[in-house]
């Protein structure tokens, strides 16, 4: 019956009949989106292929599941947290952290999808499915608290300046995503510095059926406050990511030894500490990796890179430490591995096809310098206490020359062999 429906609607689209054949974009994608591609190769010399770009972004999306999950899960636990609550089940706090996170991936995908249907219908062609990548990956790079309003002005921006002035899905030179998160960490700084993330509380869950059974005796006077209207609203839990605290006081070592003890390497491993949404669990994000090589759609070798890169620089720092560096300078390649947004970006955000290299030893080079750029600004630049951001958006405009000159060297080295 949606079927038929669709494939009414389409004809009528197609025919640009009245005001379904204006809006041919849009019955167009979701036409594609629901059902499989009508009109396929089926003669050669065309290569069939089963990986269509449907399919493509949905094994993206499906390798973003654990990170979200647990990314929803984390911003529940640290809103239960805020106000003294350490007794909460699993559901607790998803539930708690979905009223956080739902919102923004909703927001995303209307906003910027609303976007995307804009040019589409401009220019005349079909809404592209990147917007379906895109649109997760951007609420999992931002806090769960930052105004509705500032996120949406955000992925405007990203799909706007960072995709569709350069023609559209394909033809961007900036990852869309990145793009929107540059625009809001240069636009609202105090919402996006790291410095401070604070999870309020939402007040029908501190009264409600889903408010855990037992609370610390400390967080009964900050509810009861909250409740009888002492006070406008809870402070929230004021925590530090772990890479600031790393970073604070760099004329000493009382930042890395604060670092120490404040969250272990378990802890960054597994993601309980504060950061954005989807970026703080390395696990989630290795589990991530690994769909996505297994299934060819994301490049190891721009993954191999980027460790290669930061670990040499993270090295190169540590030797070159004396008593009047920076403790920074002290910190692990491991412990800048599991800080921040690492990991997220190395698997995610620098893998991006359309903003990558394509040439094998490209994607090298390119994964390679990404790493050395992320723990040059991390260590040398402390008004940019994450640096992988910065670093995946810089060589996403020299991308396109680096495999210029790697393909350049590659012909010159087979001319050269071809006169012997």
């Amino acid at each position: 019956m949606v079927f038929r429906i669709l494939e009414k609607l389409k004809s009528r689209a197609i025919k640009g009949e009245g005001f379904i054949g204006i809006n041919r974009s849009l019955i167009s994608a979701i036409d594609s989106f629901i059902r499989r591609p009508k009109c396929v190769t089926e003669f050669s010399p065309h290569i069939r292929d089963a990986l269509d770009l449907k399919r493509f972004m949905f094994i993206v999306v499906v390798a973003l599941f654990p990170a979200t999950i647990f990314g929803i899960w984390n911003t529940g636990r640290s809103s239960y947290l805020s106000i003294g609550c350490v007794n909460f089940t699993f559901l607790q706090a998803f539930i708690e952290g979905s009223i956080h996170v739902i919102p923004l991936i909703i927001i995303s995908y209307m906003v910027g999808g609303f976007c995307e249907a804009i040019f589409a219908q401009i220019r005349g062609h079909e809404i592209a499915e990147g917007f379906l990548v895109t649109g997760l990956l951007y609420p999992l790079i931002c806090p769960p608290t930052i105004p509705w309003w500032m996120f949406a002005s955000g992925i405007i921006f990203g799909v706007v300046i960072g995709k569709e002035v350069f023609g559209g899905t394909g033809q961007n030179i900036l990852n869309p995503a990145l793009t929107s998160r540059a625009f809001l960490f240069f636009a609202y700084p105090a919402f996006m510095s790291g410095d401070v993330w604070i999870v309020k509380p939402i007040t029908r869950l501190v009264n409600g059926s889903f408010a855990p059974s037992s609370w610390t005796t400390i967080s009964i006077d900050r509810v009861n406050n909250f409740i009888n209207g002492n006070v406008s609203s809870i402070d929230g839990f004021s925590g530090a990511t772990a890479l600031l605290i790393a970073e604070e006081n760099l004329a000493g070592v009382d930042s890395l030894l604060n670092l120490h003890n404040t969250y272990s390497i378990l802890d960054m491993f597994i993601g309980i500490i504060p950061g954005s949404i989807g970026e703080t669990s390395v696990l989630m994000c290795l589990i991530g990796a690994f769909i996505l090589i297994i299934t060819g759609i994301a490049s190891w070798r721009i993954m191999l890179g980027v460790i290669i890169g930061a670990f040499l620089s993270v090295m190169l720092f540590n030797f070159s430490f004396t008593d009047g560096s920076p403790s920074a300078f002290l910190i692990s390649p491991l412990e800048h591995f599991l800080m921040g947004g690492f990991a997220f970006g190395a698997v995610f955000m620098a893998t991006d096809p359309v903003s990558a290299p394509v040439h094998n030893y490209s994607k090298l080079l390119y994964g390679f310098f990404i790493g050395i750029l992320c723990i040059l600004i991390r260590l040398i630049n402390p008004a940019f206490p994450e640096g992988m951001m910065l670093s995946i958006l810089f060589m996403n405009i020299f991308s396109p020359l680096i495999d210029h000159y790697v393909i350049k060297a590659a012909c010159k080295r087979r001319l050269s062999c071809a006169k012997y």
